[in-house]
C-alpha cells in the first residue's frame, strides 16, 4: 500500500507524517535566530521505514518496549508473541503498529486523526483493539492523543517512538551537549536482556540522577554496570506525579539554537533512549547518515515487561474502559540553560 504523508502547521510549526505507524516523520521548529529547523530524525526514503525498521517517529504498538520471554499470563491464559530481541518481544515484534497502514480519519489544516483495528490474535494478543491517535499542532507545539478500547481482556502500551535532535536533524551533531532534565527518582534496572528486574532503584548518586539539569554526555561513559548494559542509556525512568495526569516529564535544551522542548504526558514512566545504535543506518530525512547518539528519545509509556511484573503500574485494559495517554511536546526559546530549566 502507498505511503500518504499529511502536513498540519500552525504558526511557525510544521508537522509531517506518514500513514504508515502513524509515524511523524518531521517537525519543524523555530530556533533562537528565528530560523526552523527540522528537530526529529527519520527516513530519507520511505521505503525504508518498511525495509529496516527504527521506529523513526512511530507509534510503537500494541506493547511498547519490552516483554520478557515474549509472552504474558492474563486471566490464567498464557499468550506467547513473536521474539525479536533475543528471547524478548520488542515493540511487539516484527510488523507491530509501527509497520501497518493506518487509516485517516479525520483532518484539518492543524491536525491530523489515524485509526487502526488491531484484530484478536494480532501478534499474540488478545482482544480486537480500536487504535486512534490524534496529532493536532497548538501555539507552542504538538499534542497527541492515544485512545484503544477492547472487546476482551487485553494490554495496551503505546507511545510515539519520535528522535530528537534540536540542533536540527541535518545538523551532523550528537546530542550529548543538550541539557536534559527528567523528574525522576527512581529507574527500573534492567538485566543483560534490558529487562527490568522488578526493582525500583534510587537514581541518588548514580548517572541517572537527571533531576538537576545537566548535559546528556556528562555520564553516558561512566563506569557503571546499567550503562553498560545499554551501551549507554536505554532505561526506564519512574516518573514523580500522578500517572493519569498530564504533567512535564522531561525537559531538554539545545544551547546552541535555543530550543527548549518540554515533554509532556500521563504515563507513569518514560524511556531515555540516547540514539547510541543509531550509526551505519540509510540516509536520514535530510540526505545525511547519522551519527551513534545524533538524536534521542524520550518515550512516555507504562514500565516495560509490566504484564510479568505484578508490582509494577498495570497494562491491562479490559471491555467498556478506554485506554487514554496524552502526551505533548512543547517547544520555547531560551538564551542559556538557567532560564530554559525554570
Amino acid at each position: 500500500m502507498a505511503i500518504e504523508t499529511i502536513t498540519i502547521a500552525r504558526g511557525g510549526y510544521r508537522a509531517e507524517l506518514l500513514t504508515l505507524g502513524a509515524a511523524l516523520r518531521r517537525l519543524e521548529v523555530p530556533g533562537r535566530d528565528g530560523s526552523c529547523a527540522n528537530v526529529v530524525l527519520g527516513y530519507r526514503d520511505l521505503d525504508e521505514y518498511r525495509a529496516h525498521p527504527r521506529f523513526y517517529g512511530v507509534i510503537a504498538g500494541r506493547y511498547a518496549n519490552r516483554i520478557s520471554g515474549a509472552r504474558f499470563s492474563l486471566d490464567g491464559k498464557e499468550y506467547r508473541l513473536p521474539a525479536n530481541n533475543g528471547a524478548n518481544s520488542l515493540h511487539s515484534g516484527p510488523g507491530g503498529f509501527d509497520v501497518q497502514d493506518w487509516k485517516v480519519e479525520a483532518r484539518d489544516a492543524h491536525s491530523v486523526t489515524f485509526a487502526l483495528i488491531s484484530p484478536h490474535g494480532d501478534h499474540g494478543f488478545p482482544g480486537n483493539l480500536h487504535v486512534r491517535a490524534r496529532y493536532a499542532i497548538e501555539a507552542d507545539g504538538l499534542t497527541i492523543a492515544l485512545r484503544a478500547t477492547t472487546d476482551r481482556a487485553t494490554i495496551v502500551n503505546l507511545t510515539n517512538h519520535a528522535y530528537f535532535n534540536l540542533a536540527g536533524e541535518s545538523s551532523g551533531a550528537s546530542v550529548l551537549g543538550h541539557i536534559l532534565q527528567i523528574p525522576a527518582s527512581q529507574i527500573t534496572p534492567v538485566d543483560a536482556a534490558l529487562i527490568p528486574t522488578g526493582e525500583l532503584r534510587s537514581v541518588d548518586g548514580t548517572p541517572f540522577d537527571f533531576r538537576t539539569p545537566k548535559p546528556v554526555g556528562r555520564d553516558i561513559d561512566a563506569a557503571d554496570p546499567q550503562l553498560e548494559l545499554g551501551h549507554g542509556y536505554d532505561h526506564n525512568f519512574v516518573l514523580v506525579g500522578a500517572a493519569g495526569t498530564i504533567r512535564r516529564i522531561a525537559t531538554l535544551f539545545d544551547p546552541e539554537s535555543g530550543r527548549v522542548m518540554e515533554v509532556h504526558s500521563t504515563e507513569p514512566g518514560v524511556q531515555l533512549y540516547t540514539g547510541n545504535h543509531l550509526a551505519n543506518g540509510a540516509p536520514g530525512t535530510g540526505g545525511g547518515a547519522y551519527p551513534a547518539r545524533g538524536g534521542l528519545c524520550l518515550e512516555p509509556q507504562k514500565f516495560p515487561d509490566s504484564p510479568n511484573k505484578p508490582d509494577f503500574p498495570t497494562a491491562r485494559l479490559d471491555p467498556g474502559q478506554e485506554y487514554r495517554h496524552d502526551m505533548a511536546f512543547r517547544f520555547r526559546i531560551a538564551k542559556d540553560a538557567a532560564t530554559a530549566m525554570h
